[in-house]
């Protein structure tokens, strides 16, 4: 029954049945954590089968012995790999340490210099809900960011367009383009396509940011497709503009994969001139580990899918039975990807997510998924399933859900 149609009274007597219901929770003493989008134990055992896949073999096919120092771009074992994430010719990958995140804020800093030049104060596009830790790299080198919602094929590509047509001082956009974080959206052909044009609208030192994070991280036999970004940007004579990035951080060991950024031939060289004086090499052992290993990446993600995908099957199934009929609040029901975005009909989210901390039920604090941590409608909740057990997952949720009633009533009590 919709909250909205209840009478006073019958308000009352739901919020006294709630906060029993809490009560009873807050006596169980739980420990259970859902804020960030980590594998589970059972898929980082996926690829256990990594240490010691060399046997003391260290040379590649060309017979250079990756134990030793060079080669900033990466092996060309490791870059093919690379060109196999973003989709592009392996030649304009680089191959680096175990974060991807790391990977974008050095390009960013690479980039800054050149954005300074032109601007008194540089902005990004930011779409929302969006990562929070792509925030946390603009903040840190003070660029401005202004938030750009989503419409049902990726962000609003008419307000985007019109924001870099009248602002010069927006020099990039930050993009999870597939299953995004975390609302699980995957950007239409016509949304890729308008970003492939969008440098001509925006100068020749825009960069879309193009985190492409979770394009192997599908649930279904059947999943999303995502256009090629660089293929149509390159038609558009727009290449320079694009900037992809991916890794194997929840494909193989989380803190200890291999990360990629793809960019144009003249992007590249430009960058890797930036890497010369901080490093000598990255990883070259382990990008050979992880050529080894993942032979069959496809093969290897769907042992990945039989395990969260139960997970967000009963996310799905614990929502729908105690939330979809009361108007209170939306959820997304992403392919794949990592997490599941909900957003509460009230401003209410930050009480949820207090509420659930008070009974030990940590969530991803609310606002986090905005820049600057501040949610102008105090209503998404993230919720990451992937690393608790079943058993943990089924009573976070239930906790969740509970508190999220639980706040709305009291709310619809005081109006």
């Amino acid at each position: 029954m919709q909250i909205n149609s209840l009478n006073p009274e019958q308000l009352r007597k739901r919020q006294t049945e709630l906060a029993a219901r809490y009560e009873a929770v807050k006596a169980a003493s739980l420990s259970l954590d859902l804020t960030r989008g980590k594998p589970a134990p059972a898929q980082l055992d996926l690829a256990n089968a990594i240490d010691g896949i060399l046997d003391g073999f260290y040379l590649l096919q060309d017979g250079t012995d990756v134990r030793n120092y060079g080669g900033i771009l990466g092996i060309p074992e490791a870059r093919q790999l690379g060109g196999q994430f973003l989709n592009i010719d392996p030649g304009l990958v680089l191959v680096g340490g175990n974060s991807s995140l790391a990977l974008m804020y050095q390009y960013v800093a690479h980039m800054l210099p050149t954005w300074q030049r032109q601007t008194d104060t540089v902005r990004f596009l930011c779409p929302v809900p969006g990562y929070d830790r792509h925030f946390a790299i603009c903040e840190a080198f003070g660029i401005e960011m202004i938030n750009v919602p989503f419409v049902d094929g990726g962000p609003d590509m008419d307000q985007i367009e019109s924001l870099v047509r009248d602002d010069p001082g927006i020099k990039g956009i930050w993009c999870v383009p597939m299953y995004s974080n975390p609302t699980g959206h995957t950007y239409s052909d016509d949304t890729v396509a308008r970003f492939a044009k969008l440098a001509g609208r925006a100068g020749p030192d825009f960069r879309i940011m193009w985190d492409n994070a979770y394009a192997v991280h599908h649930l279904y036999d059947q999943p999303d497709r995502l256009a090629n970004l660089m293929a149509l940007a390159t038609e558009a004579a727009n290449e320079d503009s694009v900037v992809l990035f991916a890794s194997t951080s929840k494909v193989t060991f989380a803190g200890a994969g291999i990360a990629f950024l793809g960019a144009s031939g003249r992007n590249l060289a430009a960058f890797e001139k930036f890497l010369v004086p901080q490093v000598i090499g990255f990883d070259k052992v382990n990008q050979l580990r992880h050529v080894r290993f993942l032979t069959d990446v496809d093969a290897h993600m769907k042992l990945h899918a039989d395990i969260i995908r139960p997970k967000f099957e009963l996310v799905e199934k614990k929502l729908s039975s105690a939330l979809a009929d009361k108007g209170i609040a939306r959820w997304s029901r992403p392919n794949g990807g990592y997490f599941v975005s909900l957003d509460t009909s009230a401003p209410i989210a930050d009480r949820v997510v207090a509420l659930a901390s008070a009974v030990g039920v940590k969530l991803t604090p609310a606002g986090a998924t905005f820049p600057y941590g501040k949610d102008p409608d105090n209503s998404n909740i993230r919720i990451a399933p992937t690393f608790p057990g079943m058993t943990d997952l089924d009573r976070a949720l239930d906790v969740l859900v509970l508190c999220i009633e639980l706040v709305a009533v009291s709310r619809a009590l005081r109006e």
